[in-house]
């Protein structure tokens, strides 16, 4: 076992209120709240596990709790997977969609600052979060568009699946993507340009990726190659490279790697 990859085992603190999205048993987040008064600003946490069913939310409990502690209200969202009923295109990422959506309800009821939600995935997760950062350029004759997504103010990716098309041609995860997607970029491309972050930049607002260089489940050059493509179209991008660092010491907070990303979430909610 890799340097914290315990961490997909250890239980995470049981804080906070399990609260559904919609009505499947999928459809549902954690909500972790700070003492202090709101409202706070808010992060939405998207575990990974290469969009498999094995892996769920609460490995990434643990990062939620440690941000919560630091004044972030989290939202750790669990969504449909390869493996359960209506996982993979387009369920899982309907789910995710509507798991973002669902905080302006969450917000009547609970003190959550809308104007300063940050996206915050691992893996699989990462994805997402630049995804979700990405929903309103999707275009109109695309699937997964929608009219008004919920505006995030700034995405941090950690060992991000940030290029879809490259993770189909490198066959990561014994072809993962493809069981995603339903196919290759070639069988559906539209697919693909609606779902791929690096297919809808600029993004137009602050992201961060955050990424090992040790990483042998999510290359290093993923994310390198796309903050790159990101940059040339005008994007604010900041890559974080962790010389040495592997694929699951920056989702755990024993971690000397934490506090990256502790940094990359405090200056993501606090950019303007």
């Amino acid at each position: 076992m890799s340097a914290s990859e315990d961490i997909l085992e250890i239980p995470a603190p049981r804080d906070g209120e399990r609260l559904a999205y919609g009505s499947d048993p999928y459809h549902f987040g954690d909500l972790r709240l700070p003492v202090s008064a709101g409202p706070h600003p808010v992060v939405i946490g998207i575990h990974g596990g290469y969009y498999r069913a094995r892996y769920g939310l609460a490995y990434f409990g643990h990062a939620c709790a440690a941000l919560t502690a630091l004044g972030f209200a989290t939202w750790n969202i669990e969504y449909r997977r390869l493996g359960n009923p209506g996982g993979g295109w387009p369920g899982t990422f309907i789910d995710i969609a509507a798991a973002a959506d669902h905080l302006r309800a969450l917000a009547e009821t609970y003190p959550l600052d809308l104007a300063r939600v940050v996206t915050l995935g691992h893996s699989a997760g990462g994805h997402f979060a630049c995804w979700l950062a990405a929903r309103q350029r999707i275009a109109a004759n695309l699937p997964l568009y929608t009219a008004t997504p919920l505006p995030i103010h700034a995405a941090v990716s950690l060992a991000g699946v940030l290029d879809l098309r490259r993770a189909w041609e490198l066959r990561l995860s014994d072809g993962v993507v493809r069981q995603l997607m339903g196919g290759t970029p070639e069988d559906y491309p539209d697919r693909y340009a609606a779902a791929s972050p690096s297919d809808l930049l600029p993004l137009g607002l602050p992201q961060i990726l955050i990424h090992g260089t040790a990483d042998s489940n999510v290359p290093y050059a993923i994310s390198a190659d796309y903050a790159a493509a990101a940059q040339a179209k005008g994007d604010d991008v900041d890559l974080v490279t962790l010389e040495g660092v592997g694929h699951f010491e920056i989702v755990d907070p024993r971690a000397d790697e934490w506090r990256v990303v502790v940094a990359a979430v405090q200056r993501a909610a606090g950019a303007r």
